[in-house]
């Protein structure tokens, strides 16, 4: 029997692995600007404002990250498979809409609201149902591997985006994309199912599994959202995901145009390669921090992050860029990203428990939703002023030092009886 339900833990481990790795599409952002600029600069059928064409990205980030609160809610109380199956319909209509556009606002509503918030709702419950299925030991490596796919997905979507729309043009493309998604997230969907009632993890004795939950229960019913927010642990946590996704997720949504000056067309190789890198980080970050402990392995990767934002100015402002060192450093970007993925929502089972997982995590990642809008669009801002990325590096190098230092004041709160 205890084979049985563990082969059902990895069939949802596997299931929400699957589901990001469709979601994952926010990643290759980078790609579909380019032709959006390319089209403005040529006077081509976008007609945008050229500081307003991260616009959909950075919303989609936003409204992904608040959008997680209610599909927590959801996730928490109808379960896995119903809000899968909400984000599926929402990331395939939004796409399917902007395939039939050119137009600035229906950009931002199809592929910034519908499709962020189908993103939220989808990702919001492929990672909750996994985490349930195996004991506190692997709760960095299950999250890690859950969330990898969301990172991983560029890999294949970047080099096909590049090929399709080669071949198609974007908007054939994303009409693809969007009816490829809807079916791939709906059906595996149905394969997202919580543990029985008194389910036992595979590795925990039956008397400590029956201690554990009688702590955990005292400490559910105290670990809700009101009293998380309380806590100066929230708000420490929330400006440190603040920094650290945000700082990832400028250079995410711009990789591509660095990379086009010195690799033209074969600049898609840079965002599959910080794919790779991204998923790399969730797994690696889950594992290590399984070991020796979240705050030292999240003070470590920040201070790596700001390490390598010093080393991007050089490197992106060359009139002639390093091929292989841009490749290099988009993959070691991208893997110090991707940490915080991982460490977050174990930081959030390990302080506030499993019971409202959904909606304590929701709430914190809007950090990472607000990260990105703020930065990423900063970031447009001064690449257009200045037709250059190094004040966009400064800044995001200050704020992942300031991030490193905050991490050494994470404590534990005392828990309620």
């Amino acid at each position: 029997m205890s084979n049985i339900t563990q082969n059902k833990g990895w069939i949802v481990t596997m299931a929400g692995l699957g589901i990001n790795l469709a979601l994952g599409i926010l990643y290759t952002w980078s790609i579909f600007k380019g032709k959006i600029i390319n089209s403005i600069e040529t006077g081509g059928d976008f007609q945008w404002n050229m500081a307003s064409v991260n616009d959909p990205y950075a919303v989609c980030c936003l409204v992904f990250a608040f959008s997680m609160i209610l599909a927590g809610r959801v996730q928490d109380i109808f379960g896995p498979k119903i809000t899968a199956l909400i984000g599926g319909v929402l990331v395939g209509v939004g796409i399917i809409w902007i395939s039939q556009t050119t137009d600035y606002l229906s950009w931002v509503l199809g592929f910034g609201v519908l499709a962020g918030m189908g993103i939220g709702f989808g990702y919001a419950s492929a990672t909750p149902p996994a985490l349930k299925w195996f004991p506190a030991s692997k709760t960095g490596l299950i999250a890690g591997l859950v969330v990898s796919g969301f990172g991983l997905a560029s890999v294949y979507i970047a080099p096909l985006a590049t090929y399709l729309i080669g071949v198609w043009g974007l908007q054939s493309t994303m009409k693809f994309f969007g009816i490829a998604f809807l079916i791939v997230v709906v059906v595996l969907a149905l394969l997202l199912t919580n543990p029985p009632a008194g389910y036992t993890p595979e590795g925990v004795s039956k008397t400590s599994a029956k201690k554990q939950k009688g702590k955990q229960a005292a400490a559910d019913n105290n670990f809700n959202a009101a009293y998380m927010l309380k806590q100066p642990a929230f708000w420490i946590l929330w400006i440190i995901y603040f920094i650290g996704a945000g700082a990832g997720l400028m250079v995410i949504g711009s990789v591509a145009g660095m990379a086009k000056k010195s690799m033209g067309e074969q600049a898609f190789l840079v965002v599959a390669t910080m794919a790779m890198g991204n998923a790399g980080g969730r797994v690696v970050a889950g594992i290590l921090s399984d070991k020796i402990g979240r705050r030292l392995t999240l003070a470590l990767m920040l201070g790596f992050q700001a390490v390598l934002m010093f080393l991007a100015i050089p490197v992106v402002g060359a009139e002639q860029s390093s091929a292989f060192l841009l490749v290099l450093l988009s993959a070691l970007i991208g893997f110090n990203y991707g940490t915080n993925l991982s460490l977050f929502p174990s930081f959030s089972k390990d302080l506030w428990g499993l019971k409202s997982f959904g909606v304590n995590y929701g709430i914190l990642f809007t950090a990472w939703g607000v990260g990105g809008f703020v930065l990423s669009r900063l970031s447009q801002m001064i690449q257009a002023a200045t037709d250059s990325f190094t004040l966009s590096f400064v800044v995001a190098d200050i704020l992942l030092i300031v991030g490193v230092a905050l991490t050494f004041t994470i404590h534990r709160q005392p828990k309620k009886v």
